[in-house]
Parts: C-alpha cells; sequence; structure tokens
C-alpha cells in the first residue's frame, strides 16, 4: 500500500460542494468514483487538505488517498483524468511517506476572492466572480484590510454555525489587486475558519463602498460577534488558490 498525494482543481459551479454529501454531486464524490472504477470496483477514500461550499472553486486543494496499485507514478493523473468529469483535473500525484496527512500537515493556504467590477452583466463571468455595480473605493479597502493583518480571534468573521472552538488565526498576507474590471483580494494564512474568507470580502466591499468607516476592522475583531462584520459575499468568487506544506 502506497500513499499519494495530488494536486487537483476544479470548478465548483455544478457541485454541491467538496465533501461527499448524500444524493448530492461532490468533488470528492466524483474523485473516489474515479478511484473505484481505477480499483476494480474497491472503495478508496480520498482526504482533501479542507472543504470548499457549493459554488466555490479551486485552483489548489490538494489530496492524499492510499492504494495497492503498481502505477508508473506519471500515469497516475492520466488514468485519473480519463475517468473524472471535465469540471475536475489532476495536475500532479506524487508519493509521500504513511504518515503524510494533507490536512494536518498544511503550513498555510491562499484563498482569492474575484468582484467583478462592471454594471454591465457578463455571461462567461456570472459563474467564476461576484459582480458588483456599485462605485468602490480601493483606497479605503486597502487601509481596512491592512488592520486584518496579524492574529487575531476572527469570531466576527466566520459563521455562526463554525463548530470549532478555537478562532484565532493568522491572517499573512492581505492584498488588494486591481487588473482591468476586476478586484482581487488574496488572502494568506495559517488556517482559516468556516465562510471566513466570504465574510472578510463581503465586508470590505461594504468598506469599499461607504457603508462602513475604513478605521473599522480593530473594532469589528474586538466585538467577536458575527453581526459585526459585513453580509458574506457569495461564492462564485472565491478559489481555494494554493495549500502550503
Amino acid at each position: 500500500m502506497q500513499r499519494f498525494k495530488c494536486n487537483i482543481t476544479y470548478d465548483g459551479t455544478h457541485f454541491a460542494g467538496y465533501q461527499v454529501q448524500p444524493g448530492k454531486r461532490t468533488v470528492q464524490g466524483e474523485l473516489e468514483r474515479a478511484l473505484k472504477k481505477l480499483h476494480k470496483g474497491d472503495d478508496i477514500k480520498v482526504t482533501a487538505s479542507g472543504r470548499t461550499d457549493a459554488g466555490v472553486h479551486a485552483r489548489g486543494q490538494v489530496i492524499h488517498f492510499d492504494s495497492p496499485l503498481n502505477i508508473p507514478i506519471e500515469k497516475w493523473e492520466i488514468a485519473l483524468n480519463s475517468l473524472l468529469p471535465d469540471e475536475v483535473a489532476i495536475v500532479g500525484a506524487e508519493t509521500v511517506p504513511d504518515d503524510f496527512h494533507v490536512r494536518f500537515d498544511a503550513k498555510g493556504k491562499e484563498y482569492r476572492y474575484f468582484v467583478h467590477r462592471s454594471s454591465r452583466r457578463d455571461p462567461f463571468k456570472r459563474h467564476y466572480a461576484y459582480q458588483y455595480p456599485y462605485p468602490l473605493n480601493t483606497d479605503a479597502i486597502k487601509q481596512a484590510a491592512a488592520d486584518l493583518i496579524g492574529t487575531h480571534d476572527f469570531t466576527s468573521f466566520c459563521s455562526a454555525k463554525t463548530e470549532v472552538e478555537d478562532k484565532v488565526r493568522e491572517l499573512q498576507e492581505v492584498e488588494v489587486q486591481e487588473k482591468e474590471d476586476m478586484l482581487i483580494f488574496r488572502f494568506r494564512g495559517t488556517g482559516f475558519l468556516y465562510n471566513m474568507v466570504r465574510i472578510l470580502a463581503g465586508t470590505l466591499l461594504e468598506v469599499g463602498s461607504g457603508e462602513r468607516d475604513p478605521d473599522s476592522m480593530p473594532s469589528v475583531l474586538k466585538e467577536k460577534n458575527r453581526s459585526a462584520a459585513g453580509k458574506t459575499a457569495p461564492p462564485q468568487g472565491l478559489y481555494l488558490w494554493k495549500v502550503f506544506y
């Protein structure tokens, strides 16, 4: 038995999320279905670096699984991609020690959130960015974003459904990029809470629209209350960009 680590990318538009759910189409379900075919009907459990919600995409998700098959490492990508739907792709595979774990061994993650700044609807961007047709003060957004960097209790910036008790996380980088009609939030940190990135993005958009003061982030963090932060931005703008080991 050998443990394999794979980098995967997927379009989350038509999935009910990453994690297997009864009666629903999920990324994990498609991965395990492909592995089952490859293993002649034997079930193979896949573990991911983390979950993504319905409609959320991944450029750099990472998975691991154990297999008894003696397939050359360079053939795994070809074999699995031949069995996966078009929305999911393996983009690299390697063998790892038996005690390697994609979630517990991760040192950090980077997420990106894409905002389409246009009053004109673009059918080709509707699943891959959040259309925001209103004026935005990007200088105010950048000012507020700087106050989010560091180690904080992010209770205000996670879903009320978050199950973990310790909500202290470190944001190492928060960058606001402007590229043509796209505003991109880049968040890099040691770990993230449920809906944290989408709530951060939604709150920063409220700063940019003038609904919130750019100096308000420290007080929002101090509140430790979900109602203190902004709306949860829609899922289609969010990408799990990279996992660091």
